[in-house]
């Protein structure tokens, strides 16, 4: 929680930074703008401080789902989130990110570990990669802040501004995306991640493992689905 509120706190002031001209900008992010994304991270938030927003969101999005040729019942969660928040003004996007974000984190600190073990989330099949269900804790702990993290890195590439990496913020979600990747393949690897947050991550194996290098953050990336991965990082973690 403490890396979620660090997490919360740079959003908000990369939000805060944003010109008028920046939030029409397209993103990595399939038919999403800077807004768009933007209004994500929002109404997820928001979604997790109210089960009653929760729920709202995720039987609306089963009915869209198909609507909009979507793969994963979570393209139709993002899509009802838009599409409820469409009178949300770029200017007003930096304060409710900033009630909505700690709202959304005194909530994920009050649920009880019980519930977080409950195998409730279908996470299903996601890019070739077998999630099955998973505890809730698993998106209250984890996916939440890692969708905030990447978004960021989005906003930051689609309008030109420094990510700022650091070790001991970014770094630590590196490693934590990397040991959990390294779980949903067999293969050994050895990877030098450059940058602020990047580091030496081994699984031994035959010699000829692959051998890469290249920017932490960029590798991240390419794992979520952003880019044309190759090596062993073909092996995706959706994020």
């Amino acid at each position: 929680m403490q890396i979620t509120a660090e997490e919360n706190r740079r959003f908000l002031v990369l939000l805060q930074q944003l010109s008028s001209a920046d939030w029409q900008k397209a993103t990595d992010c399939t038919r999403w703008t800077v807004r768009d994304v933007a209004v994500h991270v929002i109404a997820s938030a928001e979604a997790q401080s109210s089960s009653v927003e929760f729920l709202r969101q995720v039987w609306q999005g089963r009915k869209l789902t198909a609507q909009i040729g979507g793969r994963h019942w979570v393209d139709g969660v993002n899509e009802a989130q838009l599409q409820n928040r469409r009178d949300l003004t770029a200017a007003g996007i930096p304060s409710r990110w900033g009630s909505a974000s700690s709202a959304a984190l005194r909530a994920r600190q009050r649920i009880p570990a019980a519930v977080r073990g409950l195998r409730l989330l279908p996470l299903g099949e996601m890019d070739g990669v077998d999630f099955g269900w998973q505890p809730l804790g698993y998106l209250f702990d984890i996916g939440f802040t890692r969708d905030v993290w990447m978004h960021r890195i989005d906003i930051c590439r689609a309008t030109g501004r420094d990510l700022g990496p650091t070790h001991d913020h970014d770094g630590r979600i590196v490693e934590d995306i990397v040991a959990e990747w390294a779980t949903r393949h067999t293969e050994p690897f050895t990877l030098k991640l450059t940058g602020p947050a990047g580091g030496m991550f081994t699984r031994a194996g035959s010699p000829g493992s692959d051998r890469l290098e290249i920017d932490a953050i960029e590798s991240c990336r390419l794992l979520a689905g952003r880019g044309t991965p190759h090596g062993v990082l073909r092996h995706p973690l959706p994020l």
